[in-house]
């Protein structure tokens, strides 16, 4: 491998240039003209490229049906139960957004792998290419403001009261869609589909000249701005909580709250660590594949390529199951809404014997008013059949 020149540049990138995530090597393995019959444009797939395309559409497949169902179950338990309308699953709702949004762009993908071609038309094309931006820079902006939440929470719980509540959380939700848009709608325009030397249609981005320049000075944005810089701010709150929970015993006053903000705190950096472990490794491709050539045709690069893509997209399954095993409101809610008759039947039983017992209980209780919204403020848990994500 050798640093790029500008003529090896102009020529790698003549007529259009890649997609940060869908670029693809394959076309490289699947597609090579036939011997026996050129004149027919007929193309051979080769058995590597092809194992290769298989196990990529077998992943995408499990990815798109764990990730979509696991994503809109995370939304509607946010948007159902009263409870569940605090400012930390506010943002958790923007987060299985943009999940859903992206594992439902799967399916498209595979057939182009098992089709080695763009099937879908223009308008899919610039639809699943920017979604794959949206995706990227929502679901890191949205974990950059989850981080600084529990900052504030965790070391400033006098301001955390004005700060912290879901409405404010829902405008800082709707500011990173909109920031979002400032790589995403460019992103859609310049999206177009192209017929490649070898007959396949290519859906792909179109700089202005010099295609290579602007394609290459996009990577290393998207790589500073969606992946260094978050990163950073997010390793800064962690480290300054870090130092504050070792020295304060006590942080708010109350031990089950203070249990709370512990448990939720961890929770949240174990959905940011796994973000961080699952879209390094395609970062750091990228970034090596923009700036040295590449042997677009050794099957072990082709292979860790399209690994690294898999891996950044199964992120967006693995957080409903982080959810679930981490937080006990998201597993009864899954619960309830899984096994609704015996959710019911549980809670039921239950709440009689704490009224015998002249204690208080919650449920998963559908939503039906804004009361909860309008405090602004997360309940506490008092015992462990209540909402343990509310309260910080």
């Amino acid at each position: 491998m050798g640093v790029r020149t500008d003529a090896l540049s102009e020529r790698v990138y003549s007529g259009s240039a890649t997609p940060y995530l869908n670029a693809t090597f394959l076309e490289d393995l699947l597609t090579e003209p036939s011997k026996s019959n050129e004149t027919s444009g007929v193309a051979a797939r080769d058995t590597s490229g092809l194992i290769i395309a298989v196990c990529i559409t077998a992943l995408y497949s499990l990815v798109c049906v764990v990730g979509l169902l696991g994503n809109v179950l995370v939304m509607y338990g946010v948007i159902r139960y009263t409870k569940m309308k605090t400012a930390t699953n506010i943002y958790i709702f923007n987060l299985a957004l943009a999940d859903a949004l992206a594992t439902s762009t799967l399916p498209f993908q595979s057939a182009k792998y098992l089709m080695s071609t763009w099937p879908f038309g223009e308008l899919l094309c610039k639809a699943v290419i920017a979604i794959d931006y949206y995706n990227m820079f929502t679901s890191i902006f949205t974990l950059t403001m989850m981080s600084v939440d529990r900052y504030i929470a965790v070391c400033h719980p006098v301001k955390a009261l004005d700060f912290r509540t879901p409405a404010k959380a829902k405008l800082i939700n709707v500011c990173i869609w909109i920031l979002s848009s400032a790589v995403g709608v460019p992103v859609m325009i310049m999206a177009v589909t192209k017929v490649t030397d070898k007959g396949n249609t290519a859906c792909t981005l179109r700089f202005p000249k010099p295609e290579w320049y602007w394609d290459t000075v996009m990577k290393i944005c998207v790589f500073i701005f969606a992946f260094v810089v978050p990163v950073l701010v997010i390793t800064i709150c962690y480290g300054l909580m870090i130092l504050r929970l070792k020295n304060v015993r006590l942080l708010s006053g109350s031990k089950e709250k203070d249990r709370n903000l512990r448990r939720i705190t961890r929770m949240v950096l174990v959905v940011v660590a796994a973000f961080i472990i699952c879209w390094t490794p395609i970062h750091i491709f990228i970034i090596v594949k923009t700036m040295v050539e590449i042997n677009h045709k050794n099957l072990l690069v082709v292979a860790s390529w399209h690994l690294c893509i898999a891996l950044g997209y199964a992120n967006s399954s693995l957080n409903p199951m982080l959810y679930a095993f981490l937080d006990e409101n998201f597993k009864r809610c899954f619960n309830d809404f899984c096994l609704p008759y015996r959710s019911r039947s549980e809670q039921s039983s239950f709440s009689r014997a704490r009224n015998s017992a002249r204690e208080p209980v919650s449920v998963c209780v559908p939503s039906t008013d804004q009361s909860e919204e309008e405090t602004g403020q997360d309940g506490l848990q008092t015992d462990d059949t209540q909402f343990s994500t509310t309260g910080v």
